[in-house]
């Protein structure tokens, strides 16, 4: 009895020590050193915007010491943009906006949003700047509207240098001269906090840096820092795919082209259910990009020009129209949004493939609908007959597998030659000795 309580006890005392080292050791842990790292690669549409509110959400709740967003891109929408920067700017943690990789460029929006950072960085070998407000397709903007669109530009780019203490003279240059830099200019002109080669350097250097976060300075300590990435999602990147402007393009003109197809040609199916699903695609797009309707209008001209070169006989000339206003449309399509349109190479081998599909592909399906099949009497006029007795001139011939009464005009036949069918009527065949040779 007294050995039994005995190894009660040293049980008892043995789970209380292992409860108690594990408590200790659970107490002493520090949470891990997180830093969330956002991707950003192609045009500032909204949902990149939606993308990097997200991202920085999630940098907060989980209380990471900062958040780094990777940019690489061209420029894009000044609404998506604001986003971003106010996003940026009212962010409860670092947010560190770093143009990566080599070869990177922080252009036009992403000019603005790189000196919104809290902390700034460059690859070596990216660029930043030109931010000149300008409009696609090539449209002039009057000069009383520019000046205008270039002035609110400088004044906001000139608010968020001040704000992030950086070079006023050189930010605003970007907007109002269309300035460019390289990342060692950029460093020169205090326009970015520093350089790094590569992701792990950028947040090795940050190590200890104090930064001021919504009024309250925040020391950055990334000892021993775990990376965490927050990609886009499959529906994201989906919409930043079909989002850029040379996809929307291409989204709308095969749209245009298996809705023609399948409207020539009722009963394919496929060209009309892929050409709907691309229009409506190519809708989202083209709201998103803020399409002038101008362009639309023009590229549906387009379309309707090349079908009618198949209805009348213009000898080419609607072809030649409809060629012209599928580029014109194609280069005002985005001219209302300033930075972005359709790449010129891609215009030109769309409207010379969209030609000559009108020329060979749909012309073939509209004379082949428009070409009625002779059929019953009419289909035998011209047809050979064979004479199964003797024409002279009536008698009875053999023809499509039926026999026929028949009368011949000219001189008579005897059987087993063939003959012209040259007119029906009724059930009653007029033919002609067909000449040898």
């Amino acid at each position: 009895m007294l050995r039994k309580g005995l190894r009660f006890l040293f049980l008892a005392l043995l789970v209380i020590s292992v409860a108690a080292g594990l408590w200790g050791s659970m107490a002493s842990a520090t949470p891990p050193t997180i830093v969330e790292v956002l991707t950003v690669d192609g045009i500032i549409v909204p949902v990149v915007a939606d993308y990097i509110d997200r991202g920085i959400s999630e940098a907060e709740r989980i209380g990471a010491v900062a958040c780094i967003i990777e940019l690489n891109t061209p420029g894009g929408l000044l609404d998506s943009t604001a986003r971003i920067v106010e996003r940026i700017m009212g962010a409860d943690v670092p947010v560190l906006v770093y143009v990566s990789p080599v070869g990177a460029w922080a252009a036009s929006a992403g000019t603005f949003i790189t000196l919104a950072g809290h902390i700034a960085a460059m690859t070596p070998g990216t660029t930043m700047g030109a931010a000149h407000p300008v409009a696609g397709g090539g449209e002039e903007i009057p000069p009383d509207q520019m000046k205008k669109i270039v002035e609110f530009s400088a004044k906001w780019m000139e608010t968020i240098a001040e704000e992030r203490g950086r070079n006023i003279q050189e930010a605003r240059l970007a907007v109002t001269e269309s300035k460019s830099f390289r990342d060692t200019e950029a460093l020169e002109y205090n326009l970015i906090d520093l350089r790094a080669a590569s992701l792990d350097n950028l947040i090795e250097q940050i190590n200890g840096w104090t930064v001021t976060v919504r009024g309250r300075e925040v020391t950055i300590d990334t000892t021993d820092y775990v990376e965490s990435r927050n990609e886009m999602n499959g529906v994201e990147r989906f919409l930043h795919v079909i989002s850029d402007p040379n996809i929307a393009y291409l989204l709308f003109t095969l749209a245009t082209l298996g809705l023609i197809v399948e409207i020539s040609n009722p009963g394919l199916i496929f060209p009309g259910v892929a050409g709907g699903i691309s229009l409506f695609l190519a809708f989202y797009s083209l709201g998103v990009l803020g399409a002038y309707w101008g362009g639309i209008a023009l590229i549906l001209l387009a379309v309707g020009l090349f079908i009618a070169e198949y209805f009348t006989e213009s000898f080419g000339l609607l072809t030649v129209g409809g060629a012209v206003a599928l580029v014109m449309g194609s280069l005002i399509l985005f001219s209302h949004s300033p930075g972005i349109e359709v790449h010129r190479g891609l215009i030109a081998a769309v409207t010379a493939g969209f030609t000559g599909f009108a020329v060979f592909v749909v012309g073939a399906i509209v004379r082949g609908q428009r070409r009625r099949k002779a059929t019953g009497a009419e289909g035998m006029i011209g047809a050979t007959a064979l004479a199964k007795t003797p024409l002279n001139p009536t008698g009875t011939v053999l023809a499509q597998g039926e026999l026929w009464s028949a009368e011949v005009e000219g001189d008579g036949v005897l059987p087993g030659e063939q003959v012209i069918i040259s007119r029906v009527e009724g059930l009653k065949l007029w033919v002609s000795k067909k000449l040898k040779g």
